[in-house]
C-alpha cells in the first residue's frame, strides 16, 4: 500500500490520443515527509508516519515540536499514518513525491464533501415535491410520518431533514491520466470529493475494478 497527502486545486480537461475529451481534477502534491517508520518488530505493523503542509512555530505543540525534532524534520501542520509493506525500505526524513504513482494506476482518493448546512428533503434526498396549486398546501414536505394509534411512531430510517455534507467520503478506483514531475501535480480523471485547496488522500486503490 502507498499513499500522499495533496491538496485540491481544481479541475479542467485534457485530450487523449484519440482526441476525446476527459475530464481530471488537478491534484497539487508538495513533498511528503517521512516523520516515523513503524515495523512489525517493534511497533506490531508495518507503517509510515507521514508530514505534511507548512506551519508556523507557534502554532505546534512542545510534544509534537520534540517529535518532529526527533526526527530532524520540519514541522508540520498534518501527520497521517501509511500502512506498507516493508517500511524498512524508508528513512526517517525522506521526502516521497509525485512520482510515487504512476500514469494508469488506479487510485482510491478520500476527503471531506462540501457542507451545505441544514437542508430539506428534496436537496438532501432527492425526493419529489408536491403539488404546487394554491390547494394543494403540501409542497416541499418530508413526507408521511407513519400510521395513526399504531405504531404511534415515527420508523427508524425515515428519511428527514438535516445536516448535508461536511463529510468523509472515499472515491475508489480514479485512474491517474498524468503526472507532472515538475510541477509536483497529479490529474486525476472524474471528480474528487471536496472543495479547492481541500485536503484529501491518495492511496493505491483496494478493489481493482475493470
Amino acid at each position: 500500500m502507498k499513499g500522499l497527502l495533496g491538496r485540491k486545486i481544481g479541475m479542467t480537461q485534457v485530450f487523449n490520443e484519440a482526441g476525446l475529451v476527459i475530464p481530471v481534477t488537478v491534484i497539487e502534491v508538495e513533498p511528503n515527509i517521512v516523520v516515523q517508520v513503524k515495523t512489525s518488530e517493534k511497533d506490531g505493523y508495518n507503517a509510515l508516519q507521514i508530514g505534511y503542509g507548512s506551519v508556523k512555530d507557534k502554532n505546534v505543540t512542545k510534544p509534537l515540536k520534540g517529535h518532529f525534532e526527533k526526527a530532524g524534520a520540519k514541522y508540520k501542520r498534518l501527520l497521517k499514518e501509511f500502512r506498507v509493506d516493508n517500511s524498512s525500505e524508508f528513512t526517517v526524513g525522506q521526502e516521497i513525491k509525485v512520482d510515487l504513482f504512476k500514469e494508469g494506476e488506479k487510485v482510491d482518493i478520500t476527503g471531506v464533501s462540501k457542507g451545505k448546512g441544514f437542508q430539506g428533503v428534496i436537496k438532501r434526498h432527492g425526493q419529489s415535491r408536491g403539488p404546487m396549486a394554491h390547494g394543494s398546501r403540501y409542497h416541499r414536505g418530508p413526507g408521511s410520518m407513519g400510521a395513526a394509534t399504531f405504531p404511534g411512531r415515527v420508523f427508524k430510517g425515515k428519511k428527514l431533514p438535516g445536516h448535508m455534507g461536511n463529510v468523509q467520503i472515499t472515491i475508489q478506483n480514479l485512474e491517474i491520466v498524468k503526472v507532472d514531475t515538475d510541477k509536483n501535480v497529479l490529474l486525476v480523471k472524474g471528480a474528487v470529493p471536496g472543495p479547492r485547496k481541500g485536503l484529501i488522500t491518495i492511496k493505491e486503490t483496494l478493489k481493482q475494478g475493470k
